[in-house]
């Protein structure tokens, strides 16, 4: 599907000037997720920076005059698109940055509904592999059209993550495919994982849309309780970057357990549960599958 890309486009075409050739390419990625896949393609050759950090939300993300400095000092600027950083463009702008600008979404088929991001489309195309798969291929290039001298290590590096992420597709299948279908029932905070749930047939509930900016209203959050009584919702998760008060009373009210946490738009911080994407991805796939009763290896 072909669509029209949601930074200027003056942005898309920034000024191809890497560092010196002995020099790691100085990368700057708008949230965690994404500079976790930079650092695994990139290897020794980049050091990336992420403008959102662990436990943080994008969506609510205020730059300071920092972030401006380091899109300024950076040789490519990387962006996950679709509206999911509604700040970006004017932080790039602001910042007067001279690096290439690559959007990780670029051909990717988004959902619609977007619910308060851009286009109405849904961002978070990340709870999916097989479209993460070619979000990688095109940092990938993005990385070799700077630094071409690295092209070979990227494409190696990229190949491998990309057989390791498809293992894990495969047995996210595995844990879930004993889950019958009626039951494939999760309740979140915010609407971020409407992929997770097109790849794996996960149906997902949540109290906000995309943007976890948007308010819940009481008529809403009074509907969702009814919701989950009539469905007999059995998995319901807090997430990560959002206050885990609200979930926790209506899952009270409707007589469901909070079964964990999960990670939505941010990793966790090193040394936790989901501290890179694999682990991500794994953590939020055997949580729901072991919520959901099924048994997971």
């Amino acid at each position: 599907m072909k669509r029209r890309d949601l930074l200027a486009p003056a942005l898309l075409t920034g000024l191809d000037l890497p560092a010196h050739a002995t020099e790691p390419l100085r990368v700057v990625a708008s949230f965690s997720i994404l500079a976790d896949w930079l650092r695994v393609i990139g290897g020794d050759a980049v050091r990336v920076e992420a403008l959102v950090g662990p436990d943080a939300d994008a969506h609510v993300f205020t730059p300071r005059p920092s972030d401006a400095r380091k899109l300024a000092q950076a040789d490519l600027v990387a962006v996950i698109g679709l509206g999911f950083e509604g700040w970006m463009a004017r932080l790039i702008k602001a910042s007067g940055s001279r690096a290439s600008v690559v959007i990780a979404s670029a051909g990717i088929e988004p959902l619609k509904g977007g619910h308060g991001h851009a286009h109405d489309v849904d961002p978070h195309f990340w709870h999916d592999p097989v479209r993460t798969r070619q979000a990688l291929h095109t940092l990938r290039d993005a990385l070799a059209r700077v630094r071409p001298a690295e092209a070979e290590g990227f494409a190696r590096r990229c190949a491998t993550y990309e057989a390791e992420l498809m293992a894990l597709h495969a047995q996210v299948q595995s844990w879930l495919g004993p889950v019958p279908t009626a039951q494939r029932r999760v309740f979140t905070h915010h609407d971020a994982f409407a992929y997770f749930g097109r790849a794996y047939g996960v149906k997902f509930l949540a109290i906000k849309g995309m943007n976890t900016e948007a308010e819940a209203t009481a008529g809403s959050v009074a509907r969702l309780i009814q919701q989950l009584q009539r469905e007999r919702v059995r998995a319901v998760f807090i997430e990560n970057i959002s206050d885990p008060r609200l979930v926790q009373r209506i899952a009270a009210e409707a007589g469901a357990t909070v079964g964990g946490r999960l990670y939505s738009d941010a990793l966790s911080a090193t040394g936790g549960v989901a501290d890179s994407y694999l682990k991500l991805l794994s953590h939020n796939a055997r949580a729901i599958a072991t919520a959901l009763q099924g048994q997971p290896s």
